[in-house]
């Protein structure tokens, strides 16, 4: 148990710009003085200088960039530049299409751009990783702002006239990536007033824009800032963010600013009530612990979310807490792939206080705020430090004293970190993983950058270095140059072939057979594994029976039957070296290798698994299509002699510790890589232990454990010799999720493979 006593706040003046009429809306909520961190960072916005906002949850961050949106909000009306009337300039009707024709429009276009004037307030935008905390940001601005104030929120949810209210009269819009990205980019001639007027740009739990997913973010943030620009606007930016160990460059890798232009405000003002954190070892599995101690907390009157890794494991706690609360349905489930209306009543839920137990993914780690949240229980320990403390902060609030339970998994990564209160409260919050310049992600969003206005070398402001991206196979086909720059020869948009939050296939739909009803969406990534014939998928804790997958349409159909088993996918992969970028030598005759690779995969088989005992019941074969990633890896080879009776087990052992340990070394979800390993393999010497990002042309995740390999084969290492146990237990190298559980598994010849301690 560990106790954190309150700290007091540092308040500060309210700035001299803000009108009198925002500090009185102020004061009205309760907010008397601002903390001395929001005055600062919303002194450096209004002065127009970009800033990296990053400070503990609940630390008001809202209110440091409100002020200055406020005050421009409220300012008289100004000459603010806009763009002309796209039919005058191109003479109306649809875009032409390819090069011919479009040269000579294009430039009368973007020569008219920085010309036009129209009389608007400044503008802002606002991002959020996820369309809940878009709303509720919409909830303050209602508490705080005047009424005249033209707020309003923009996604996939939005009606017609919600969009054009946004387009059209909007002074601030709540938007996420994906609308930004499908919607407003792609059609950026309808959105001119806004894109033309914006002063600030707000990016929310800036954090969360890692790996693949940040480099799509940060290639539209470029398109949107490149756009702006052509119309005469150059918005400030604002990335808000829990903390975070490199904010102003991170912040510069998302949006494209100079780092040395960045305002780290980082020294958090702000009181805090005091919390007690608790590591539960757990008597059954986390998730069964989980579900107890969320019941138990909910039947004491206390509000609760129990946090839990996975979109399945969230609607078994919230399955098993009811059952253990009678049957009532004051506690639910709340993950991705839900309708909008369920989201919306699970959200009103927990501001009205009617729902007191919730089951949830990360998707409510960000910064929603759920009053008179009372507890959080931790099931298994989040990958990254950020996220464990964003994830305890949401208890306490409002001010009251918060609790936490940490329940930890059985995992190489768990057991490390709990081994002494010390690694788990004193570890150092991690740097920010991003490669924008990745040609896998950058080539596509620049064929979409060119369909939106044609490419020139001036363009390498916003993008970088054009080169690589546009030589690659992505981009080859889509462009073609011409003298004044480089045009789009697609007769579709370019957008449509990008998907920012998956793997670029897009989601397929998961259906009810009986009635045709849509339950919910699963990335295409993820089908082949999840949504198999056969497997069970778990929907608002029912179980639904998947008993026909369609590729070409994107379908699952799926009929509703409690099975008592649960299904695991059995995959085969095989993995090509493709380039060596870099080695290194490592202990005990170790080599690291960092590079680029071609992964072959198909799921093969399924496995059924009792629900209580979790013993295999039965297996069965699948013809399911093969698939290919081309990604980054690192990978091991083993130049110390081994016992050929053990050295199979003992590098799968290896690969399993590597790849549950590699987040303590790289910010990264469990299932953001994944590993294979081999007695021999063709493109290397000797025995092979391969991680790889689970993302075409990687997320940047194995490169930085090659960065890091002393440490992290090491840890591994003191994992597997130090665990005890004799054929390998979820604590050192059995993973739940292992997609070859035939072969065996032995954590001593697995330690003494990659250390000199083994």
């Amino acid at each position: 148990m560990h106790r954190t006593p309150a700290v007091a706040g540092v308040p500060a003046d309210w700035p001299a710009w803000l009108p009198e009429a925002a500090v009185a809306r102020f004061r009205a909520v309760g907010v008397e003085r601002p903390w001395r961190h929001q005055a600062e960072a919303a002194e450096a916005l209004h002065a127009g200088r970009h800033v990296a906002l990053a400070t503990g949850t609940a630390s008001g961050k809202s209110l440091a960039y409100l002020m200055p949106v406020l005050a421009a909000a409220e300012a008289p009306v100004d000459r603010q530049p806009a763009l002309l009337d796209h039919q005058a300039t191109t003479g109306g009707g649809a875009r032409p299409r390819g090069p011919g024709g479009r040269s000579g429009q294009a430039a009368a276009v973007l020569s008219a751009l920085a010309e036009a004037r129209v009389a608007r307030r400044p503008g802002a935008l606002y991002l959020a990783p996820t369309k809940a905390l878009a709303h509720d940001q919409l909830r303050v601005c209602r508490e705080i702002g005047p009424p005249e104030w033209r707020v309003t929120t923009l996604d996939g949810d939005s009606p017609d006239d919600e969009r054009r209210f946004a387009r059209e009269f909007a002074t601030y819009v709540l938007t996420n990536p994906d609308m930004l990205h499908r919607s407003v980019l792609p059609r950026h001639e309808r959105w001119r007033p806004l894109l033309a007027s914006l002063r600030y740009l707000v990016v929310d739990e800036a954090h969360r824009y890692r790996g693949v997913f940040g480099a799509h973010v940060a290639a539209v943030l470029r398109r949107l800032r490149r756009l702006c620009h052509a119309y005469g606007a150059d918005p400030v930016v604002c990335c808000a963010s829990a903390t975070t160990a490199n904010a102003a460059e991170a912040t510069a890798l998302l949006t494209g600013v100079d780092p040395d232009e960045v305002v780290v405000v980082d020294d958090d003002a702000s009181p805090r009530a005091p919390r007690t954190l608790v590591v539960h070892e757990p008597a059954e599995a986390p998730d069964d612990e989980a579900a107890t101690l969320l019941a138990e907390l909910v039947g004491q009157g206390r509000q609760t979310l129990a946090f839990v890794s996975s979109r399945a494991g969230a609607e078994r706690v919230a399955l098993r807490a009811q059952r253990r609360l009678g049957g009532e349905a004051t506690v639910a489930a709340y993950r991705g792939g839900y309708l909008p209306h369920d989201r919306r009543a699970l959200e009103q839920g927990l501001h009205d206080g009617s729902l007191r137990g919730v089951s949830a993914t990360s998707a409510l780690e960000l910064g929603i705020d759920v009053s008179g949240m009372d507890a959080v229980v931790i099931a298994g320990l989040p990958a990254t430090t950020a996220s464990l403390w964003q994830q305890a902060g949401r208890a306490g609030r409002r001010g009251g004293e918060a609790t936490v339970v940490v329940v930890p998994r059985l995992s190489p990564l768990d057991v490390h970190l709990t081994e002494t209160p010390q690694r788990l409260l004193q570890a150092p919050v991690e740097a920010v993983v991003l490669h924008p310049d990745n040609p896998a992600v950058l080539g596509p969003h620049l064929v979409a950058a060119a369909q939106e206005a044609p490419l020139t070398d001036a363009d390498e402001r916003w993008f970088g270095p054009l080169g690589p991206a546009l030589s690659g196979p992505l981009a080859a086909g889509a462009l073609r140059r011409r003298p004044t720059g480089w045009f789009c020869v697609l007769d579709h948009r370019a957008v449509d072939e990008i998907d920012l939050r998956s793997s670029g296939l897009g989601s397929y739909e998961v259906i009810e057979a009986t009635t045709g009803r849509v339950l919910g969406t699963c990335d295409a990534a993820s089908a082949d594994a999840a949504l198999h014939p056969g497997a069970v998928h778990l929907h608002q804790g029912e179980p639904w029976l998947v008993d026909h997958l369609d590729h070409d349409e994107r379908q699952a159909w799926v009929h509703a039957e409690r099975t008592g088993y649960h299904t695991q996918p059995l995959v085969e992969a095989s993995v090509r070296v493709t380039e060596t970028l870099a080695t290194r030598s490592l202990p005990a005759g170790v080599t690291g290798h960092l590079g680029r690779v071609e992964v072959t995969s198909r799921v093969h088989a399924f496995l059924r698994r009792d629900d209580r005992t979790g013993t295999v019941v039965g297996q069965y074969p699948l013809d399911q299509p093969e698939r290919r990633l081309a990604t980054e890896a690192v990978w091991f080879t083993v130049g110390r002699l081994a016992d050929p009776r053990t050295v199979d087990g003992g590098l799968h052992a290896a690969e399993h510790a590597l790849v549950g340990m590699l987040g303590a070394f790289a910010p990264c979800d469990r299932w953001d890589v994944t590993g294979r390993s081999f007695v021999t393999h063709p493109d290397t010497d000797g025995p092979t232990v391969v991680v790889w990002d689970r993302h075409a042309g990687g997320a940047g995740f194995a490169r930085a454990g090659f960065e890091r390999a002393t440490a992290w084969v090491a840890a591994a290492a003191h994992r597997l010799a130090g665990c005890g146990c004799d054929d390998g237990c979820p604590g050192c190298c059995l993973s739940a999720g292992c997609d070859d559980p035939g072969r065996s598994l032995d954590p001593a010849a697995g330690a003494a493979l990659i250390t000199d301690r083994g």
